[in-house]
Parts: structure tokens; C-alpha cells; sequence
């Protein structure tokens, strides 16, 4: 039991790095415009934000949605119950959680891959960027086939699976005027105060943060667990990006790790909403081999680069 905790923690916590490592790299350019105290603010104040009231906050009121009947205090602490009635519930409840964030992640994947610009890590990615304008079809048929099986189990299972893409695309929106921000705060012409800079950043956190919360739920449903393998990955991305971020971009092909383990993630969710039971540690080891697969790559192309130069 300890151990399976232990690894869904770190479990967590890498996913929760990897995955937000394109938003800290921005976000350690726009701290270079601002003073130490500015910084040592977004370290301290803005984690507790992150931590506590984005990546507390919003698994802690999915649970709530999915599961009403557990009240606001029974969504938190349900992990910790001996109650048989509440465990049933979730349980009952848990493949509507799943179906819809299982859609909404593999969505997130398929725009990385038919869309995004990206270093190129494996030879498919080539020929699906080449192709980026089947993105919407290829999403559209992935939705239709999902919803069509769901409404045969539970007409809930099938609005959850709409409402994880309609998620995705209000994200997205959300996203791209976020990125072109964020970059306008790079601006020399900008007039910013440190503390306004923290608060927009903090606003763009919680932007992003929606991806690992909802691949958390990949790893548990323990709001606790999530709670402190998300907290833990928030501090550690945010001590990267004030101290070392340049180290971290120096590995070419990180992202497309934490987008491989997005899409496994999103299947997994899937395969346990429509009742394939996937162990528990299934998703940290996962997550382990396919970004510990790229991260040795990205190692391998950085000593060709010093090679070649």
C-alpha cells in the first residue's frame, strides 16, 4: 500500500514537471525582467497559489461535480473513509470523471502532434506535422466512435466525453492568448510592476495547470495524492525555472515525453471508464519509461551537437 502510494507520488510529480515545462520556460524569461524580491515572491507566495488553491483546488471540485451526493467535505476526504456507501460511489461515478478527461488528454496529444511546432523525436512526427490540417477530422471521428459506445453504458459517460472536448478547446483558446501574453511581457516597452507580472503569470499557471490535473486523475483518484505529487512537481518546476531552466532546455525532446504520456494517460482513462481495470502503478511506470526513453535521446542528441560543433 505504502509503496504503491510512494510510486504514484512520483508518479505524479514527473508528470507534473515534464508537462509544464514549455510554460516554466517562459515564465523563467519573464522573471529575468524582474527583481529578486519579484522572484523570491513567485517562489514562495505564487507556489502556494499554485499548489494549494490550483492544483488543491480543482481536482477537489471534479470529484465534488462527478460525485455530488459526497458534499463538499465528503469529496475531499472520501479517501480516507471506511464508509463502503462512498467508495461505491465514486466507484460508480468515477468512469464519467475518466471518460472526460480521458478525451480531453488524448485531444491535447493529437493537437501536439498534427499541430505544434516541436523537435522532432521520432520519424512519424515529421509526416503527421506535414499533415496538420486532419487534426479536426481525425478528433471529430475519435468523439463521435467514443460517444457512441458511451451512450450504450450511460448517457452521462457520453456528455462527460463532449464535455472533456469542449474543455479542451476553451483551454486551448485560453492558451494561445495566454502564450502571446506572457510574450508581450518580454516587451521592453512594458510598464509592469513585478507584483502585476506574478499575478498574470499565476493566472497563465492556472491556464496549464488543467492539463496535469486532469492526467492526474490517470494515477488516482486520491485528491490527497494528487495534492502532493502535483505540489511537489510545482515546487520543483519552480525552483528550475528561477535557478536552472536554461539546463532543462538544453533537452530537445522532453516535450514530446510528456505528450507521449499524455496519450497513454488518455487511454488508460478510457480503457478503465468503459470497465478495463488497469492496475494502480500501471500509470507512474508508464510515465517513467516513455520520459526516461526521451530524456535519454535528448542525452544522446546533446553529446552529437557537441560532436558535430
Amino acid at each position: 500500500m505504502i509503496t504503491s502510494m510512494i510510486i504514484t507520488v512520483l508518479g505524479l510529480c514527473l508528470f507534473e514537471i515534464i508537462a509544464s515545462i514549455d510554460n516554466a520556460v517562459i515564465n523563467a524569461e519573464v522573471l529575468g525582467t524582474m527583481g529578486k524580491k519579484g522572484r523570491r515572491w513567485f517562489l514562495l507566495y505564487g507556489f502556494f497559489f499554485a499548489v494549494f488553491v490550483v492544483r488543491g483546488l480543482l481536482p477537489w471540485v471534479i470529484i465534488w461535480a462527478t460525485v455530488p451526493s459526497l458534499g463538499p467535505i465528503g469529496a475531499f476526504t472520501a479517501t480516507f473513509s471506511n464508509d463502503p456507501s462512498i467508495h461505491s460511489a465514486i466507484e460508480a461515478a468515477s468512469p464519467i470523471l475518466l471518460i472526460g478527461g480521458g478525451v480531453f488528454l488524448i485531444f491535447l496529444f493529437f493537437h501536439w502532434l498534427f499541430l505544434e511546432t516541436k523537435n522532432i523525436g521520432l520519424r512519424h512526427e515529421h509526416f503527421f506535422q506535414k499533415n496538420g490540417a486532419w487534426f479536426f477530422a481525425i478528433v471529430s471521428i475519435i468523439l463521435a466512435v467514443i460517444v457512441w459506445y458511451a451512450l450504450k453504458i450511460n448517457p452521462m459517460m457520453a456528455f462527460s466525453a463532449i464535455i472533456g472536448s469542449t474543455a479542451f478547446f476553451i483551454t486551448h483558446g485560453f492558451k494561445e492568448n495566454a502564450e502571446k501574453g506572457e510574450q508581450a511581457l518580454l516587451s521592453k516597452d512594458n510598464k509592469m510592476s513585478d507584483v502585476s507580472k506574478i499575478l498574470y503569470l499565476e493566472i497563465i499557471d492556472m491556464t496549464f495547470s488543467i492539463d496535469g490535473v486532469l492526467g492526474a486523475f490517470a494515477f488516482t483518484l486520491s485528491i490527497p495524492l494528487i495534492l502532493i505529487g502535483n505540489g511537489l512537481g510545482a515546487f520543483v518546476l519552480r525552483k528550475l525555472t528561477i535557478s536552472n531552466i536554461e539546463r532543462i532546455k538544453k533537452y530537445a525532446f522532453l516535450k514530446n515525453g510528456a505528450m507521449y504520456s499524455v496519450f497513454v494517460l488518455g487511454i488508460i482513462m478510457l480503457a478503465d471508464s468503459f470497465g478495463l481495470e488497469i492496475p494502480s502503478f500501471v500509470s507512474p511506470i508508464v510515465t517513467f519509461v516513455i520520459i526516461g526513453f526521451f530524456l535519454y535521446k535528448s542525452i544522446k542528441n546533446n553529446k552529437i551537437q557537441l560532436y558535430v560543433h
